[in-house]
């Protein structure tokens, strides 16, 4: 039984004046007689490895690693899974709202705190911690034995447990799990497609049903369900822009755009996302969408002449010499000994019969590189 006055708390923050201001709200409420402090997630888990505590008071927003890969990390460690966990947050709330909920977080506060917000909250996932429900206990024991390998026993616990919840989607869920283990994927889709409809910010369970439609090659229920996860997590962006590359290669091409689109408009990093999208897209021989992706690029960023003489690039291999040409010309004018937008140029004004103009790049290009083959080569072509 855990004692709020003198329990063992771990607070886990990046910034200083946090700890020390929970520290001080603590002392106030006389919560906790020791406490224990971490910088990041990886040095929480140092500390938890080392000495005992009953609670963690954890930030989700740090370098190093995060609250949300600390509390996966403690979840799966058999030692110290089953520690009370808080997350403090002062992010938007549509990511942790998600991603607590479903990472068996016990409970969680947004900056900035109060002393009864603390207070509260700390009581009240100590009194869940020391009398766990019905349902908490069956899918405790669930866990025990699933790990023995009885699976009917641990089905068993799952189905007990539901009788106490009947809409846990996370019980649900393991319930999906267990029958995937027992090899009954009909019923475990069944289970999931339930979990998923009772709670709508079930990323876990929509992550496992794409992961089974992948498995069975159906791409477009995989995609549909990405796009859901998307609009409520984003940590799963590098799996939604695998499976739109699929989907893209298997011609769903609509589909893919969505996934690939909404990838863009939500990731933190858009400009890396945006570029390897493209990337994928040209290697798959699609180029309308790359196209609009490097336009928007060039919008944004009018002076990266590298985006825009790629798109120059772009726009020659769909026969749009015209475009292609005004983009060249561009990086020319303002990046004058860029070898390869001169060539280019040259190369289009003699498809065009223009001669004079093509040799005076390449002479151009040859006062810069006296050497260069290709400009060599199409000069003798003139």
């Amino acid at each position: 039984m855990i004692n709020t006055e003198n329990m063992s708390i771990l607070i886990v923050d990046d910034m200083k004046s946090m700890r020390l201001t929970i520290r001080k709200m603590l002392q106030t409420l006389k919560i906790g007689g020791t406490l224990k402090f971490a910088e990041n997630g990886k040095e929480g888990l140092e500390i938890l490895h080392q000495s005992r505590c009953d609670l963690a008071i954890v930030d989700w927003n740090m370098p190093v690693m995060n609250g949300i890969e600390m509390l996966e990390t403690i979840r799966n460690d058999k030692v110290i899974r089953d520690l009370p966990v808080i997350m403090v947050t002062a992010e938007a709330e549509r990511d942790i709202v998600s991603e607590v909920a479903e990472t068996e977080i016990d409970g969680y506060l947004l900056k900035p705190l109060t002393l009864s917000s603390l207070d509260n909250k700390i009581k009240s996932v100590v009194e869940k911690a020391n009398n766990p429900d019905p349902a908490t206990m069956h899918r405790i024991k669930a866990r025990e034995l699933e790990e023995m390998g009885d699976y009917d026993s641990a089905l068993e616990q799952i189905r007990i447990a539901l009788v106490h919840k009947p809409s846990a989607s996370r019980l649900l869920r393991q319930l999906g799990l267990l029958n995937f283990k027992i090899g009954k994927p009909a019923i475990a889709e069944k289970c999931l497609l339930k979990a998923a409809s009772v709670n709508k910010q079930d990323t876990i369970t929509r992550a496992h049903l794409a992961e089974y439609y992948i498995d069975i090659k159906d791409l477009e229920k995989a995609g549909r369900y990405y796009l859901e996860i998307m609009g409520l997590s984003t940590r799963y962006f590098d799996q939604a822009q695998d499976l739109g590359e699929k989907l893209l290669k298997k011609g769903s091409r609509q589909l893919s755009m969505d996934i690939f689109s909404k990838i863009i408009t939500l990731s933190k990093k858009r400009i890396a996302a945006r570029e390897k999208i493209i990337e994928i897209c040209m290697a798959a021989n699609e180029i309308e969408y790359p196209l609009q992706l490097l336009e928007q690029s060039i919008k944004e960023n009018p002076s990266n002449y590298d985006t825009i003489f790629k798109t120059g690039l772009v726009y020659l291999e769909t026969g749009n010499t015209e475009k292609a040409l005004n983009h060249f010309l561009d990086v020319d004018s303002h990046v004058r000994s860029h070898i390869e937008a001169k060539f280019n140029i040259a190369k289009i004004y003699f498809s065009k019969g223009k001669v004079l103009q093509a040799d005076d790049y390449l002479n151009q290009i040859l006062r810069i590189d006296p050497r260069n083959r290709e400009a060599i080569a199409l000069r003798r072509e003139i």
